[in-house]
């Protein structure tokens, strides 16, 4: 009997009397392997404790075949043989030493924070939050105030507001809870339901690229809550000059069967002549026509459409009081749609407008919005929000002559608004509207006619300089026709506007060619 014995371990991880329960262990768990070439008999055993390290054990007989050959035979044939058996072996030791991975449920699990999120990320414009009856948006890396770095833009019903917590997915490893700080918006016009920012500081030494909020502090993760993505990290240290787009209109809110094409297409068509660069619509509902312009519009880029289902959610209301028009909120979320929009731009647009979608804010001494901002600037550079008059062209009034009753427009949906060129004085007896042009990291909360908190001045921009054309029914229904003032300005764009409204309304199967 010739035998040969292999014995590997890790010496750190075996001792004497563990390597004797070894010897045991090896009886129970014997796994024999005979193969036999030529005369020899290979055993094989393995062994190991219960940390999960193994080791092979190699016994290797020579039979009585093998001792009655011939010398010259076993010369002949040895180097062959030997060869064969220290192949197999090593091919065998490499297979065995190898650890197998351990279920074994002694194995201690990491300590410190845990090793991954949840994928559960919300893909969604509206979430519901668990356990509450708010709903949240969007979440912003926003640290301009202190102690904060996250802003959580929600609805929350008022009467159910709770203490939360912040929870965060830094890189790899799930955070512990932060206290939330909950800012209700003050302008709720008597709704249950209100526009809420909700502030969170991210713990040291997180790299937060997720949060979401939680009912309680000891959550150890969200196997049910959604994560919301937070955007706008690399705003930081970024120049104004340096961003993706100059100017972004913000329009709250399409819903119902609103369908006002060709107005809708000579306001996009003039927003591009004055330079704006991107439009974003929030849009619960519209009608048939409308809905295949918009999305015209946002195959070339130009309108970035967000989906708005805030019915499915709650019952908006279509009017802005809640003791006239009822309902859970005010205009289908209009105050949160227009939050979010700054909230969205602040990281690539220069500026925003925040406006209706029948409005356009028309410089009256510059050709384009940029040479008004840039004078506007020099003269207040410390102004972050720049308000414009709103003035109504009542549609009922239309130019006597006819000249922009245009053929290739009959039957296309909506008001032509190179034919409505009276403009009515604001009756500034009682209170007037305005909308507005701001810097987006100078505001930190809006309402529909002006802002209500930011970081800058606010400057009231001159009539003659800057107002907006708002074609519209008339809110001073008993102006005639004669108390109106004649107002041209649009048609000072009109060589370019109308063959470019034609070619929109064309690309969309809309253009009258007869």
């Amino acid at each position: 009997m010739i035998s040969a014995s292999i014995l590997t371990y890790d010496n750190d991880l075996v001792t004497p009397r563990q390597q004797n329960q070894v010897e045991k262990e090896q009886q129970r768990r014997r796994l024999r392997v005979h193969l036999q070439t030529h005369g020899f008999k290979l055993y094989f055993s393995t062994g190991g404790d219960k940390r999960g390290t193994y080791w092979p054990h190699f016994s290797l007989e020579l039979g009585t075949g093998f001792i009655s050959t011939a010398w010259m035979e076993l010369l002949k044939h040895f180097k062959k043989k030997l060869v064969l058996v220290f192949i197999t072996a090593l091919f065998l030791f490499l297979v065995f030493t190898v650890k197998t991975p351990s279920t074994y449920n002694s194995i201690p699990k990491p300590s410190g924070p845990q090793s991954a999120c949840s994928m559960r990320i919300s893909e969604q414009t509206i979430t519901p939050l668990n356990n509450t009856k708010h709903l949240l948006v969007s979440a912003y890396m926003d640290q301009r105030v202190k102690d904060f770095d996250i802003r959580i833009i929600g609805i929350f019903r008022r009467d159910s507001i709770q203490p939360l917590h912040c929870f965060f997915c830094c890189t790899g490893y799930l955070s512990k809870t932060t206290p939330a700080t909950i800012l209700q918006h003050p302008d709720n016009f008597g709704f249950p339901f209100v526009t809420t920012d909700v502030m969170c500081q991210i713990p040291q030494n997180c790299n937060a690229t997720r949060v979401t909020l939680l009912t309680t502090p000891d959550k150890e993760s969200p196997s049910t809550d959604q994560w919301l993505p937070i955007r706008n990290k690399d705003t930081v240290g970024q120049k104004e000059e340096n961003m993706q787009f100059d100017f972004t209109v913000c329009i709250s809110n399409l819903f119902g069967d609103y369908n006002n094409v060709l107005q809708f297409a000579q306001t996009l068509e003039m927003y591009k002549l004055l330079g704006v660069n991107r439009v974003v619509i929030y849009n619960t509902s519209c009608g048939l026509e409308l809905n295949r312009l918009l999305q015209s519009y946002s195959d070339e880029g130009f309108v970035e459409m967000v989906p708005w289902p805030i019915d499915k959610h709650l019952n908006p209301s279509r009017g802005w009081l809640h003791s006239e028009h009822g309902g859970d909120v005010h205009y289908f979320g209009q105050l949160t749609t227009l939050n979010e929009c700054i909230y969205r731009s602040m990281e690539r647009s220069r500026y925003v407008l925040l406006n209706d979608i029948d409005e356009i804010i028309m410089p009256y001494q510059h050709d384009d919005l940029m040479s008004l901002m840039n004078t506007l600037r020099n003269q207040h550079p410390n102004a972050g929000v720049f308000l414009i008059e709103n003035h109504i062209f009542p549609k009922k009034h239309f130019e006597p002559s006819g000249r922009f009753h245009l053929p290739q427009w009959n039957g296309v949906p909506g008001i032509n608004i190179l034919e409505h060129i009276y403009r009515a004085d604001p009756a500034r007896n009682i209170y007037h509207p305005h909308k507005m042009i701001v810097r987006p990291r100078m505001v930190e909360w809006t309402s529909v006619h002006e802002v209500i908190k930011n970081f800058g001045e606010r400057y009231k921009v001159p009539l003659d300089v800057c107002r907006i054309i708002h074609v519209r029914v008339a809110l001073q229904g008993s102006l005639t026709l004669e108390q109106l003032n004649v107002d041209k300005r649009l048609w000072d764009f009109q060589e370019k506007l109308i063959p470019n409204v034609d070619k929109v309304l064309k690309r969309v199967g809309m253009l009258n060619l007869t």
